[in-house]
Formats: C-alpha cells, sequence, structure tokens
C-alpha cells in the first residue's frame, strides 16, 4: 500500500512512518517545518522522500493520514482532499498494527519514551522485537511476534489499539484541551487497560491507578511494600542508580541503573515485570538495564566545555521536578540552570503554578514565550509565560535574541526542557559558548 504522510517530523509521525516502510509499504511525507528535526533520522535512513511544498504530484491510490497539530484547512490536506486519496486516522493506522502482533501498550501520563524504551532493548536482544517509540523511533518486521508501542492518550488515541499486555505507568491530569477532569483522564485509561488480552502492570503508588476498576490480571509495581514487585535499598549517586528487586516478597536481585531519578526505577520495575512476563530471566533483565541507552532527547548529556549540557523532553511540571531533581543527583556541585519553553496555552493556563515550583529547584531559570501549534492565545484569555514567570524565584525571559545570558554561567548545568523545538536555542548557546 502506498502512505502520504502529513506533519511527517512530528515524533509519532515519524515513527509511523518508519513502520509502515518496514512493513513493506511505500510512503512519503510532507512537513511544513524545512530545517533538520531529529526525528526524521530514521526516515532519512529509509531514503523516505519529505515534501515541504505543494507542487510534487499525488498518487490518488495513496492513504493520506495527518498529524492533529495540521488542521483541515491545511491546503495540503485540502490538495490530497481534492485529488481524491482516501484518508486514515493515525491512531486507527496504530490500531491495524497492534492487532497484527502481540503488543505490549505502554501508556501512563509520564514515563512513557523511557519505559517503552526499557522494554524495546531488553526483548530486542532476546527475540528481536517490533517497536515504537515517541522520540522518532520505529521498527518492524513481519517476522517478528512482539510489538513494543508507546501509548498515548492525547485526543484518546490509545484507544484504537489492540493489547496483549498493558503497562500504565502513572495517571496525572494533563492534556486539559482534550479532557474535562481526571476522572475523564481516569475511566479513559480504564476502557484502555480493560482491553488487555493478558496482563495489566500498573504502578500501585498511584492513587489514580488503585481507582481504576480493573478486569484483566494486574501486577503492582512501586516502591510501597504492598506491590507485587517492589524496589527497596534504594541507592541514588552520580553514578546513577542501584536497589533490591522484590517480587511477591522474594529477593530478585540487585540491579544497577545508569539512569538518574527515582522515577527511573519506576520505570525500571514496570519494562523488569513485562519482560519476566515474556519469560527473560531476572539476571538477563538485569544485565541488560545495566547498559541501557535512553531514548533520543530524554535526559541526554553533553559535555560544553567546564559545563554540562542536558537536553530533555520534559513539558509538565511533573517531568520538569524530576529532571531537575535528577541533574542535581548527578552533578550536586555545579550551578542548575533551567531554560524552559513552555508548550500549549491549556497546559500553562492549568498548570502555571505547578511549574513555578518545579523550576524553582533549580538556582535560575530562563524562560521563553509559549511556543504552540495547535492553539490560539485568544481562547485561553491570552495566556503568556509571564504568569509563570511572575512565581520564579530567580527567572529571566529568554530568546534566540538575547541567548548571550546564558554565556555568564560557569561550571554549571543547564537543562534545556520542552516537548516544542528547543534546538535553535541550545545550538546556539553552544556555539557561542565554544567560541568563547
Amino acid at each position: 500500500m502506498k502512505y502520504y504522510c502529513l506533519g511527517i517530523k512530528g515524533s509519532g509521525m515519524a515513527t509511523l512512518a518508519n513502520i509502515l516502510y518496514d512493513l513493506g509499504n511505500d510512503v512519503e511525507g510532507y512537513d511544513d517545518v524545512k530545517d533538520y528535526k531529529f526525528t526524521q533520522e530514521g526516515l532519512d535512513k529509509r531514503n523516505i522522500k519529505i515534501y515541504s511544498d505543494n507542487t510534487h504530484p499525488l498518487d490518488k491510490n495513496m492513504i493520506l493520514t495527518h498529524s492533529v497539530a495540521l488542521k483541515e484547512n491545511h491546503k495540503e490536506i485540502q490538495r490530497a482532499k481534492e485529488c481524491g486519496l482516501k484518508i486514515k486516522k493515525y491512531n486507527e493506522i496504530l490500531g491495524d498494527i497492534t492487532n497484527m502482533f502481540e503488543s505490549i501498550c505502554v501508556s501512563g501520563t509520564h514515563g512513557k519514551t523511557t519505559t517503552s524504551t526499557m522494554i524495546s532493548q531488553i526483548l530486542d536482544e532476546v527475540y528481536k522485537v517490533n517497536y515504537f517509540i515517541g522520540d522518532g523511533t520505529g521498527h518492524a518486521s513481519k517476522n517478528n511476534k512482539i510489538f513494543v508501542i508507546e501509548s498515548d492518550e492525547f485526543n484518546r488515541h490509545f484507544l484504537a489499539y489492540h493489547p496483549a499486555y498493558t503497562v500504565i505507568t502513572n495517571i496525572e491530569l494533563e492534556h486539559t484541551e482534550i479532557y474535562k477532569d481526571i476522572e475523564d483522564i481516569r475511566k479513559t485509561f480504564e476502557s484502555f487497560a480493560n482491553k488487555t488480552k493478558n496482563v495489566v502492570v500498573a504502578c500501585g503508588d498511584n492513587e489514580n491507578i488503585k481507582m481504576l476498576k480493573l478486569k484483566p490480571k494486574t501486577i503492582y509495581y512501586g516502591f510501597n511494600e504492598n506491590n507485587d514487585v517492589y524496589a527497596k535499598n534504594i541507592i541514588l549517586n552520580n553514578e546513577g542508580s542501584e536497589f533490591d528487586l522484590i517480587v511477591n516478597n522474594n529477593f530478585e536481585g540487585h540491579f544497577t541503573l545508569p539512569l538518574f531519578g527515582k522515577h527511573m526505577i519506576l520505570n525500571a520495575l514496570a519494562a523488569i515485570t513485562i519482560c519476566h512476563l515474556e519469560n527473560v530471566s531476572y539476571e538477563k533483565i538485569n544485565e541488560l538495564l545495566a547498559r541501557f541507552h535512553n531514548a533520543k532527547r530524554r535526559f541526554a548529556i553533553e559535555n560544553i566545555k567546564d559545563n554540562v549540557m542536558i537536553d530533555d523532553y520534559a513539558h509538565h511540571p511533573t517531568e520538569i521536578k524530576v529532571t531537575l531533581e535528577a541533574a542535581r543527583q548527578k552533578y550536586p556541585d555545579k550551578e542548575l540552570v533551567a531554560i524552559f519553553k513552555p508548550n500549549t496555552y491549556s497546559r500553562t493556563e492549568k498548570f502555571y503554578k505547578e511549574f513555578a515550583e518545579a523550576l524553582n529547584i533549580a538556582d535560575k531559570v530562563y524562560l521563553t514565550e509559549i511556543d504552540c501549534n495547535r492553539e490560539k492565545s485568544e481562547d485561553y484569555g491570552n495566556v503568556t509565560s509571564k504568569v509563570i514567570f511572575d512565581l520564579l524565584n530567580n527567572g529571566e525571559m529568554i530568546s534566540d535574541d538575547n541567548i548571550d545570558s546564558l554565556l555568564k554561567h560557569r561550571n554549571a548545568v543547564l537543562c534545556f526542557m520542552s516537548c516544542a523545538s528547543i534546538a535553535h536555542l541550545k545550538d546556539n548557546y553552544k556555539n557561542k559558548y565554544n567560541n568563547i
């Protein structure tokens, strides 16, 4: 079949395009963004054509799928309709793919990408598996039995999926432009999890998860000792994290992670439980986790002279909090500087106090204006970054025009955080600092 993917440089669409190609389909794409994005690495390796104008011919036999960030009046969507292309929703195509394999669907407000990456790396070493990771990384073969897929609750996408196993890392209020309240989110996760054919693996420390009425067999993990699987004797230092694994009150080994922050141990517990259900020994899982490498833009570290630069996808207050705490753990003797670009007016309006509280963990905070391509500011009372800025202990507004403000920091950790594109700020800073 032939697919035309609009918004192909978006993390989800890029991953889908990679998988469709690997499964033997012809794939082309379009994106308004002409600059290189980290998500297109897999697309380039597969020589998938990416267009950025509206002059190339369209094959009427192609199936059009597009990012939800693109409005229905987008000129390329309109052109595709005029050419008679069949339109199929992104999540419906993914739902069809999950039905082709034994699918492990990793869901949750936070931690989906890292947990999916852990599971896919371990199982791929043992069995060879298909995987869909939300950093633009995807691979598939019709010969593989297992499909590990990061399952996003945005727009209730994951309700189209068919899980053999479901992971729920946590549930918090998020995507307030989609869900009316936390009860709405809980009910959606409950509906998704209850589609599970085999086993649900869920964090028992999360109150919202414990409120779910789950019908499939459920294994709970966490730090609390009333869980089926839990970690104890936890050690957090500047080399990583260590813990003892307890399963059904039995000691199953001392695990070492090259990762920082207690939240990473929770992600590991979910991955360990799923992989053991897939008949991988605890010893083998421990060995593979010890050399784990995380997904793109997840606590990605780069040394710049005497400074450390961390690039992270954090865009929710909880994610910012744990990212900054992890940076403190690894670099306790360095100044901690946060650079944050808020994304969506709805999230900023709902969580501006929580954003400020999380960002105040840092010694210094630089804040950009909100970057959003799917909402209009006038629909949210003209909300700006100022609502966060006014609550910061030591804040400063920043843009490409005043990036020199970052150059005064020495022996510092600079955490660049956003789910929007922040690469230009990071690259501009790096080039200028290297030339001092």
